[in-house]
């Protein structure tokens, strides 16, 4: 694609921007150290000599963050070992109208890499213990470029997007999301399982947003290709195995005068699926299954405060629940449910802290079952449960204890007991 010079001078602005940060030029300088001190600070780097609130003023902001898991199987399972592993997400986000571009349209690029080892297909569990140690892709530690996602605000309540994204963000819940890096870590509690099988968790797409009064999506449609192509930049494969597409209408609730949502959402994708395929997001195997044309799911979720703190209403803790079917054709989990609370520490002056408590249960498809069962051996349903304490040892570094114990759907794992910490710096 060839740019106009326009766009070309735009395109140059950018650049010279973030090199500007990069080099401390004079004006950066001139503005001397800002920081705050090391343990109060909001990031480990600080404001890089005065160069990351400057590039902020300009519309560039950083989210960057690296997270450690340490993990075993204490008892149980299918390999009583411990694994050390992480996960390094590296967010920047553009306004790009303070940059001379369209007023409202946003950009955001995310890298992301994953490295050392988990002990996700130790427990014999369906879902990674650690998700983050799976993503982008499972047994590759390469850098790569999951989001490059364009956002061009039409007014104040609607919102279009396109370019390559991922899901993983899909399905919010004040209390169980937090990509595995800020609340709780195993799969089946940061999202709604069930849709893994029809949304790819990076490809390209586009769709629209109704947004609410304080800017969070009301209701969301979303058009992709149909797998996967975190690898790559998508456009080889766009749409040469059909299509997906992913609705949500999440509505703020004010029960017992206090805050929470309602979402309900769907997702469908056209492809063919003739075999179950290897997901970072889910520990099965790669085994032949009768041809499906097409796949659905259905899933809904709620949270809902029952306590906010007068001095700060940002913080409180509360109650989530999700349910969810598919279709059983070619999804290997049939319907799911989960429940828990969560939310900020009511300990004293630790409100930065946060905790979660949860259960989840999910029912294998009988019609999928069977060929599961030639690669791991007789599979009936599986449930499990997890608590974390994530401690903010600073405001740049948390550090999470956490506990799950597991009742793998493979019926000759023993029920695995799981003990892990977490480490998370942003830098």
């Amino acid at each position: 694609m060839m740019f106009q010079p326009q766009r070309q001078k735009k395109l140059a602005l950018l650049a010279a921007l973030t090199l500007v940060s990069l080099l401390h030029p004079r004006e950066v300088l001139a503005k001397g150290i800002q920081d705050k001190s090391c343990y109060h600070r909001e990031q480990l780097t600080g404001d890089w000599l005065g160069g990351r609130s400057w590039l902020e003023e300009h519309g560039i902001t950083f989210n960057l963050n690296v997270a450690n898991f340490y993990q075993g199987v204490a008892r149980g399972g299918l390999d009583q070992r411990f694994a050390n592993g992480g996960h390094g997400d590296y967010v920047t986000n553009f306004q790009l109208g303070k940059l001379g571009f369209n007023e409202g349209l946003f950009l955001k690029l995310r890298v992301e890499h994953r490295f050392g080892e988990n002990i996700n297909g130790a427990t014999g569990a369906f879902f990674p213990t650690a998700l983050p140690t799976d993503l982008p892709v499972a047994d590759n530690e390469e850098l790569l470029l999951t989001n490059v996602l364009f956002t061009q605000a039409l007014s104040e309540r609607f919102a279009i997007f396109f370019g390559k994204l991922d899901t993983l963000d899909g399905d919010p819940n004040a209390f169980a999301h937090g990509r595995g890096m800020s609340q709780f870590m195993n799969a089946a509690m940061v999202a709604n399982p069930i849709a893994l099988r029809t949304v790819p968790y990076a490809t390209l797409g586009c769709g629209f947003a109704i947004l609410g009064e304080e800017g969070e999506p009301l209701f969301s449609f979303t058009l992709l290709n149909a797998v996967d192509t975190a690898e790559t930049d998508g456009f080889n494969e766009l749409f040469a195995e059909g299509v997906a597409i992913a609705t949500e209408l999440r509505l703020p609730t004010r029960f017992f005068d206090l805050p929470g949502h309602q979402l309900f959402a769907g997702t469908w994708n056209s492809r063919e699926f003739v075999e179950l395929g290897q997901d970072s997001r889910i520990v099965l195997p790669n085994v032949p299954i009768n041809q499906a044309d097409g796949s659905w799911s259905l899933y809904w979720n709620f949270d809902q405060y029952l306590f906010v703190d007068s001095r700060n209403p940002k913080n409180g803790w509360g109650v989530f629940g999700r349910a969810a079917i598919a279709d059983a054709k070619s999804n290997p989990l049939e319907w799911f449910l989960s429940f828990g609370v969560g939310g900020n520490s009511p300990i004293g002056e630790r409100g930065a802290d946060t905790f979660g408590l949860g259960w989840f249960y999910s029912g294998t498809s009988d019609e999928i079952g069977p060929f599961i069962q030639t690669a791991f051996g007789p599979v009936g349903d599986g449930q499990g449960v997890e608590l974390f304490y994530n401690y903010a040892a600073t405001p740049w570094l948390h550090i999470t204890p956490d506990l799950q114990v597991l009742m793998p759907a493979r019926e000759n794992a023993e029920t695995a007991l799981v003990v892990g910490l977490r480490v998370v710096m942003t830098l």
